[in-house]
C-alpha cells in the first residue's frame, strides 16, 4: 500500500502557470529555462492584453510541447493566475513570474515533497540577476524577508490543486495577490521552502527611479508586516514594474 501511494505521488503532474503583461523582454528566458526541466507536464501563459511582442513570442515558441496561451481581457495578475488554474490539468500548480528562471531539479524537488499529504505547497530561494550592488541587495533582502512569514510571487509558489480549490485560489487583486494567497495557503498545512534558486530579472527596480520605487514598495511592505490585509492594500498599491 505504501509503495502504491509513493508511485501515485511520483506520477503527479505539475502545471506551470505564468501571468504576463508586456513581458517581451523576459518571457522567452523563462520559457527556455522551463523547457530544460523534466518534471513539468504543461506550461500555461495567461496574458493580460499585452501591447508589445509578448503574445508573438509565446505563440512562436516551439521548445515546449504542452504550451498553452490564454488571452485574458485585462492585466490583473490575481485573475490571470486563477484563470490559468481553470485550464490546468496537473495535481500541482506552480506559479512563476515572467522573468523568473528555475534550475534543473526544481520539479523533482516539488514532487518529492508533495508526496507528504501534510504539505500543501511551498516556494524557492530567490536570486536577483546580475552582479550589481542593487541585485546583491535585493537578493539579501528577499532571503531575510522569508523570516517574516510573508511570501511573494517572485519565490515561485507551488500548491496542491486540492488545497488551492478548498481556499478558492487567488483573489482578483491586480497586486499583492501572492501575499494574500500564500497566507491562506499556509493556514491549511505545511508550507515548505526549497533551497534551490529561482533567478529573477531585476526589472522591477532597474530604472532611474529606483529609490522612489523602492521607498514606495517598502512602505507597503511595512503595512503588510504590521498586519494590514493585502486585500485593502491592493486597492491603493501601484504595481512597480
Amino acid at each position: 500500500m505504501i509503495l502504491f501511494v509513493l508511485i501515485c505521488h511520483f506520477f503527479m503532474e505539475i502545471s506551470v502557470i505564468i501571468p504576463t503583461f508586456n513581458d517581451e523582454v523576459s518571457i522567452k528566458k523563462t520559457l527556455t529555462a522551463l523547457s530544460r526541466l523534466q518534471n513539468i507536464s504543461e506550461v500555461i501563459v495567461v496574458d493580460g492584453k499585452s501591447t508589445d511582442k509578448t503574445l508573438e513570442t509565446v505563440e512562436n515558441y516551439k521548445e515546449i510541447k504542452n504550451l498553452k496561451l490564454i488571452k485574458f481581457t485585462e492585466a490583473n495578475r490575481g485573475r490571470q493566475l486563477h484563470a490559468g488554474t481553470k485550464e490546468a490539468t496537473g495535481e500541482i500548480f506552480w506559479f512563476i513570474h515572467a522573468g523568473a528562471r528555475p534550475v534543473q531539479g526544481s520539479g523533482r524537488q516539488i514532487k518529492a515533497l508533495m508526496r507528504y499529504r501534510e504539505v500543501v505547497g511551498g516556494n524557492f530561494r530567490v536570486t536577483f540577476e546580475g552582479k550589481s550592488r542593487r541585485a546583491r541587495f535585493l537578493t539579501w533582502l528577499y532571503s531575510n524577508l522569508r523570516t517574516t512569514g510573508i511570501v511573494y510571487g517572485e519565490t515561485a509558489i507551488f500548491a496542491r490543486r486540492e488545497t488551492y480549490e478548498k481556499i478558492r485560489g487567488f483573489k482578483p487583486f491586480p497586486v499583492l495577490e501572492d501575499v494574500d494567497f500564500a497566507k491562506r495557503l499556509q493556514k491549511r498545512g505545511r508550507f515548505v521552502h526549497i533551497n534551490l534558486p529561482i533567478t529573477v530579472m531585476n526589472n522591477r527596480f532597474d530604472n532611474k527611479k529606483y529609490s522612489q520605487s523602492f521607498v514606495g514598495w517598502s512602505f507597503f511592505q511595512g503595512l503588510l508586516w504590521i498586519g494590514v490585509p493585502a486585500r485593502l492594500l491592493a486597492k491603493g498599491y501601484r504595481q512597480i514594474r
